[in-house]
């Protein structure tokens, strides 16, 4: 692969980034401060039992009199690349005819393929068309550090206590997701702890005999990535055009930004300081190692393009690919249509932003109406399983199935979510292949991590804005494609250090001697 081609792409695609337009009210107008909020594992309360989960009656009160209050709710289609709008239709109408009784509000849905929802999200969100919407700490463009940087998310704290909403989970939930002490944010509870599987296509294991227990690093993969090319496979590792070092070295760092683009700084786990992370000895044997099976052909190039879709992994062209471990990982088998199978390649963590790898956020240019309406609206969502599993899999009969034992069985192409970005695990009905004791093992799952020194800490970028933007470009220009083997292994040491160059002139060292400063700080006031 020539430099000059992957350099051109991605000095394009930084080019075409978007800057998030910021909506007001909601938030003050003062320069936000770090948070020292503590996002420990959280035990939860035990779960509710399955007759208590069927229906919301007993925890949702009726709807008083009033005025019914419409909002523009957006999501996140990951699972259809291009949603089928007349069955999102279909999905609302029943939404809104099942609600009507229960609570003064009714929904105007909208699903975008995940491809374009960073954009027209922020988009929709400038213009004051939406009010609740999906996001995550690691979403592109209308991510939650965006949001909140931006004034665009509303301030839910005042909102939040005393409803069912705030009572669907408990209160550590809560703490872990706030910014500058404050609730800006509804977490999905789910995994609130981060950790890093390989993932294999069940198929290739049978047919070659793998071992995948003893794969313990990424270089143990060769010998697997041979057979992936033996094979004839166009992706034997799919990185899911996806900057992949913040999140396999996770061991070693806490890259607290929890964004790709700026995994150029983190904490050292072992020391508890911030470093550069670009400088490290790790830093260089990653991009060595992704180089290396580029040139073997293990990485198509179509990565580094960022031309493979979201819906790849629901082929058969690729063998080996990355996946965020979760309690149920059998999940996946329906979300690629196929039988895949994991084995960890880091530990688990709580973290900063463990708790808001998937959230619903209120525009900050909502009214206190309509605010006060999405809280309702999440309220019924997050304790009453039938809607919980309409909006997950939409129509009974069209996109799914109950099983014998009650449980899912999704079989729709136009309309299909997923637990993790819907609806709390402990409301959303198990699908066919989960165990039934799948919120239980929620419970297992999140207090079994390590606890991140950093828990807690949020770093203020006001300060360094204009630097911290400049250096995500520069990421897109070099990191970006050294993460993904777009240079030859014989580049990959000076292009690291015409990396770090292009980083400083863009004011890197402004922000790594912030992030040391507020750091320091906020370790001193623990």
């Amino acid at each position: 692969m020539k430099i000059k081609k992957v350099l051109s792409v991605a000095l394009a695609t930084a080019m075409v980034a978007t800057m998030l337009t910021g909506c007001g009210g909601g938030k003050d107008d003062t320069t936000p401060a770090p948070s020292d909020d503590q996002a420990a594992p959280v035990e939860q309360e035990t779960e509710p039992a399955a007759d208590d989960t069927a229906d919301a009656d007993d925890t949702q009160a009726p709807a008083a009199s009033g005025d019914v209050v419409t909002i523009n709710l957006t999501r996140n289609s990951f699972n259809v690349a291009n949603p089928d709008s007349a069955q999102v239709k279909k999905v609302e109408d029943a939404i809104n005819e099942y609600i009507k009784d229960k609570i003064n509000v009714q929904i105007t849905l909208t699903d975008i393929g995940s491809g374009e929802y960073a954009d027209k999200t922020n988009l929709a969100l400038a213009n004051g068309e939406l009010n609740l919407f999906w996001t995550a700490s690691w979403q592109g463009t209308v991510g939650t550090n965006d949001l909140y940087a931006s004034n665009a998310a509303y301030d839910l704290t005042d909102l939040l206590p005393g409803t069912p909403l705030y009572e669907s989970m408990d209160e550590g939930q809560w703490e872990a997701a706030k910014y500058d002490g404050k609730n800006y944010f509804i977490p999905v509870y789910k995994d609130n702890v981060e950790g890093y599987d390989l993932m294999f296509r069940q198929e290739l294991i049978d047919k070659y005999g793998w071992d995948i227990s003893s794969v313990k690093t990424l270089a143990d993969l060769e010998p697997i990535l041979a057979d992936c090319k033996t094979e004839g496979l166009k992706y034997p590792f799919l990185t899911q055009k996806t900057a992949m070092f913040y999140r396999y070295y996770i061991d070693s760092f806490d890259f607290f930004t929890a964004d790709a683009t700026s995994n150029w700084v983190s904490i050292d786990r072992e020391t508890d300081t911030v470093i550069d992370t670009i400088l490290t000895d790790e830093y260089k044997e990653f991009c060595t190692l992704m180089a290396k099976w580029a040139a073997a052909g293990y990485i198509s190039e179509d990565d580094v393009t960022k031309t493979t879709t979201d819906t790849t992994t629901q082929t058969q062209d690729w063998g080996v690919t990355w996946w965020t471990d979760i309690p149920v990982n059998d999940e996946a088998d329906a979300r690629y249509n196929q039988d895949v199978t994991m084995t960890p390649i880091t530990q688990r963590w709580a973290h900063s932003t463990s708790a808001l790898g998937s959230v619903y956020a209120v525009a900050a240019s909502c009214t206190p109406e309509q605010a006060k309406a999405c809280v309702d609206f999440m309220g019924l969502l997050y304790t009453d399983s039938k809607l919980a599993d309409m909006y997950t899999f939409g129509i009974e009969g069209e996109d799914f199935t109950y099983d014998a034992n009650g449980q899912v069985t999704q079989s729709s192409e136009k309309y299909n979510h997923s637990m993790w970005e819907s609806a709390s695990a402990t409301i959303v009905t198990p699908l066919s292949n989960e165990p039934a004791d799948k919120a239980s093992l929620y419970e297992a799952f999140n207090s079994g991590a390590n606890t991140s020194s950093a828990a807690g800490f949020r770093f203020n970028r006001e300060p360094v804005a204009a630097q911290f933007s400049a250096c995500q470009n520069v990421f897109e220009t070099y990191g970006f494609p050294l993460e993904n083997g777009g240079f030859a292994e014989s580049d990959v040491e000076a292009t690291i250090e015409a990396y770090q160059a292009a980083l400083d002139e863009a004011g890197y060292q402004d922000i790594l001697a912030e992030f040391t400063s507020q750091y320091d700080a906020w370790k001193a006031s623990k």
